[in-house]
């Protein structure tokens, strides 16, 4: 039997219709069901919308914008026909045959099953002469028919070929209503699939079921049995996901269409669906966590192998081509990665990376790419491991190790170092627990089940000190890899913990109260636990005083459940977000401390963080990063420009992604998906961030509704900045345009950065400042190029005088100390004749030194003749070392 057409509603992705027409065909589906309220917001004619699907590959399956017409008074029954005439006539157009009529919510419709059955029966009548056909779908809030059955009566007593039904998987299971008597419907009145999945809730059905819904396998619904019991009836239709939910109506639109296809691929896996496995490699078997990757600095860097010390892990090998150490504790292993552009945040450390043993890398992988998980490449030398790794939605490097004689094969990329032997306390990692944002927890927790083949427990909720953290764990069959996912669904503002978005890794360990006992010893930096808690513990629990003394000698914590006990205990923070763990479980026990444990431990990490930044010496350098401006290699294309802000130790790059003059290179990331996505990769690759995306050039005639699309993509690649320029001579109306622009750039997490080249309308620092406090956007910021600052005569004394919160970063250069005269001399000098800091007549570091601390440098530094020379890529590294080398000689 064929494969089942895979289709989602356009309810369910946000963005105009283009944007859902584009994210549908990308992420593979074959056609959309079409919601009216999109078709009504459209700017395309009906018949534009189906060339447009056509030209993506897409279909239109059917139409939902129907409803209100059965069991209702003559009049109303008369005007809803004419309605239905319309639709008929634009479902013609839209080269679809199938129209959903969801079952009457109205207050005039009565409980009158003949009465519902004849009229639609005439509304089938009047389908079929165009040959089309109605859908008929019961509401699980509809005022009288809420049920498959029900409506199956109905449509049964309606007795016409054109009327058949809609099923909706929500609509049948989030009323508790059995499944298993849709076996009876025929195959030819079963005429559209939806699916949707949901958490479980005592709210409203109404209420749950359009905002609260979620992609299959993400909820508690039966989903794969509910999908049997259709395709058993023979229904040969397609799949439909129909989910509606506040999240994913406002996040990316291409992203939510790949979590959807992932979760209805992986649902007909599990259904056994017909074509289900014949593209779609069985997840291979886990064995566990092979090492985890943590990315340091030269702050974190030592922290962290102090803590490790401490904890009875030995330094054994180094990489034999990257910064990159190997610790080692019987099975558990850390790899401490010093590359400068891998560290998230100065002065902390992140996990950046682990491996899981798979029986099958390859399997593994192809399962990873049918399901639309990046595949990364890696650099690495002849004499080293060829390994596979796939990313995570948070950008998370998940590497896939063979199990068997040669699953140590990793290793052999580690030269042996020579270390102390320790006795081991800890057997292996036990499990990884990350944090996302609340918009991508579902996200992640989609990825670790499908790709993987993670078997997802329940979401849980624990009352924090900072408010609801909601968690949920994946594991295998065997509890030989764990991982738990954590979010903060309710946090507003920047106010929260002193330890924002924290990871940790548990280890196991045979005696948890020795191993605390021996690591105290060793100088481990452990976590004290107050007082209090194990006050109430003896008392909550009835234990044995002599073990909680125990207990509280040693700050373990403790839990236990009807399988078994768990006893665990933490480091401190190691820098603002990664900490360590080690935990002993008992028995059977399955779970991560319970609801009590984890607010102790938050509280007691908060005291200790704020203790230590309040004792912190007040000369603690700051980092500073650099990023590689693209208009100093702009021969470059932005993949290979990140390879090279890689290769030379940039953090950052800045992209051009608009065309300033039609002599220069033009790379469309915002229009050319490939270019996009090749860049992305090597972006996940290297470790490199966008900085900023340049240039929103709006002059009189521009409209800031065009960069749209340009600000979307730049948000896709983790920009941070916009660099805009305002030709305008018009100082309300470029007040206006720039207020615009911010407005835009807001809700994609986006700056807008006012850059004022001497020979524009808004020529110098003066002229910036009017702009940015008549736009009065709190995500305005100005740009201070260092050339454009020098030649434009701006007050380094008037710099000193503005907000912090308006600079972001800055453009650092030199330039010849005499001034061109002409508009045409500054642009070329600026465009083809900089020079690197020190040589030159510019104040660089006068200028650096009214800036706030901390902030990146872009190194925006074209030389044309030393490009044509060197290439772009040894210019770009000779750049960085020369700007380090003048700043450090202060």
């Amino acid at each position: 039997m064929p494969a089942h057409r895979k289709s989602i509603a356009t309810s369910c992705l946000s963005g105009t219709l283009e944007d859902k027409l584009a994210a549908a065909a990308a992420a593979r589906f074959h056609g959309i069901e079409l919601t009216g309220s999109d078709l009504v917001a459209s700017s395309w004619s009906p018949r534009r919308i189906r060339d447009e699907c056509a030209r993506r590959g897409l279909s239109v399956d059917a139409y939902a914008g129907l409803g209100d017409l059965e069991a209702v008074p003559p009049q109303i029954f008369a005007a809803g026909l004419r309605r239905a005439e319309h639709t008929f006539d634009l479902l013609e157009q839209l080269g679809t045959s199938t129209a959903l009529v969801a079952s009457s919510m109205s207050p005039d419709a009565v409980d009158d099953d003949e009465l519902a059955a004849e009229q639609l029966r005439e509304l089938a009548v009047r389908a079929e002469r165009r040959g089309l056909r109605i859908a008929y779908e019961p509401q699980a809030w509809g005022r009288h028919v809420s049920t498959y059955p029900h409506a199956w009566r109905i449509v049964r007593r309606a007795g016409h070929p054109a009327l058949g039904l809609c099923l909706d998987s929500f609509h049948v299971l989030s009323r508790g209503d059995d499944p298993s008597g849709i076996r009876v419907i025929p195959s030819d009145k079963l005429f559209h699939l939806q699916l949707a999945d949901a958490a479980r809730a005592t709210m409203d059905l109404a209420e749950r079921g359009r905002h609260h819904r979620l992609f299959p396998g993400l909820g508690h619904l039966d989903l794969a049995t509910f999908l049997r019991h259709c395709l058993d009836t023979g229904y040969d239709g397609p799949l439909a996901l129909d989910v509606l939910n506040d999240v994913y109506q406002q996040a990316d639109p291409r992203h939510t269409a790949i979590d959807g296809m992932r979760s209805l691929l992986a649902l007909q896996e599990t259904a056994g669906a017909p074509g289900a496995s014949s593209g779609l490699p069985a997840a291979p078997e886990l064995s566990g966590i092979v090492f985890t990757e943590l990315a340091v600095d030269e702050t974190s860097g030592p922290m962290v192998a102090t803590a490790l010390a401490g904890l009875g892990f030995a330094h054994v090998g180094r990489h034999r081509s990257k910064p990159v150490q190997l610790w080692q504790q019987a099975d558990a292993r850390i790899l401490l990665n010093f590359d400068a552009q891998r560290t998230v945040t100065p002065g902390t450390a992140s996990v950046c990376a682990f491996a899981v043993e798979t029986a099958d890398p390859a399997r593994s992988t192809r399962r990873a790419e049918q399901l639309l998980a990046p595949v990364l490449p890696r650099l690495h030398e002849p004499e080293e491991a060829e390994l596979a790794s796939i990313a995570a939605p948070d950008g998370t490097a998940v590497f896939l190790v063979r199990t068997g004689p040669d699953r140590e094969s990793w290793a052999q990329d580690f030269l042996p170092v020579d270390a102390p032997a320790t006795t081991a306390v800890v057997t292996g990692t036990d499990h990884l627990s990350l944090t996302d944002t609340v918009d991508d927890f579902d996200d992640a927790a989609l990825f670790y089940r499908v790709v993987l083949g993670l078997r997802a427990g329940a979401t849980t909720e624990i009352a924090a000190p900072f408010g609801l953290i909601r968690s949920r764990a994946a594991t295998d069959p065997r509890h030989r890899v764990r991982i738990t996912l954590n979010t903060a669904p309710l946090r507003r503002g920047d106010w929260a913990p002193a330890v924002p978005s924290p990871q940790h890794v548990a280890f196991r360990t045979d005696d948890a109260l020795a191993a605390a006992a021996a690591m105290r010893a060793r100088g481990a930096p452990l976590l004290t636990i107050p007082d209090n808690y194990y006050t109430d513990l003896g008392a909550r629990l009835d234990l044995a005083p002599g073990f909680v003394a125990a207990l509280q000698a040693n700050s373990v914590l403790y839990d236990r459940d009807e399988h078994g006990a768990y006893l665990h205990f933490y480091t401190e923070m190691l820098g603002s977000r990664v900490f360590f763990a080690v935990v002993q479980r008992i028995d059977r026990y399955a779970g991560y401390g319970g609801p009590v444990s984890a607010p102790v431990r938050m509280a007691a990490h908060r005291e200790r963080r704020l203790a230590t930044l309040r004792d912190a010496p007040a000369s603690t350098p700051v980092r500073q990063d650099y990023s590689l401006a693209h208009l100093t290699a702009l021969s470059l294309s932005p993949p290979e420009l990140v390879d090279a802000a890689a290769e030379a130790g940039y953090r950052y790059v800045g992209l051009r992604l608009t065309r300033v003059t039609t002599q220069e290179p033009h790379y469309p990331l915002a229009t050319d998906p490939a270019l996009l996505r090749t860049t992305k990769l090597r972006l996940a690759a290297t470790g490199i961030e966008v900085l900023d995306i340049e240039l929103a050039r709006i002059s009189p005639g521009d409209d800031p509704r065009d960069f749209q699309r340009f600000l979307e993509t730049g948000a896709e690649l983790g920009a941070r900045h916009v660099i805009t320029q305002l030709p305008d001579p018009d100082r309300n109306r470029k007040t206006e345009r720039f207020a615009q622009l911010c407005e835009m750039a807001r809700p994609l997490g986006l700056t807008v950065d006012l850059e004022f080249p001497s020979w524009t309308e808004t020529p110098d620092l003066p002229s910036a400042v009017r702009v940015l406090r008549g736009a009065d956007q709190p995500n305005a910021g100005i740009l201070i190029d260092l050339l454009h600052f020098a030649r434009s005569g701006s007050s380094v004394a008037d710099l000193r005088q503005l907000p912090a919160a308006w600079f972001h970063f800055a453009h650092v250069c030199d330039a010849p100390p005499g001034v061109p005269d002409t508009n045409e001399g500054l642009i070329h000098a600026a465009r083809f004749e900089r020079l690197f800091p020190g040589e030159g007549g510019i104040d660089v570091r006068g200028i650096l030194d009214a800036l706030p601390a901390g902030i990146p440098y872009a190194l925006e530094i074209p030389r044309a003749t030393l490009v044509a020379q060197v290439g772009g890529k040894e210019h770009a590294r000779q750049a960085i070392a020369a700007t380090r080398g003048h700043l450090q000689r202060r």
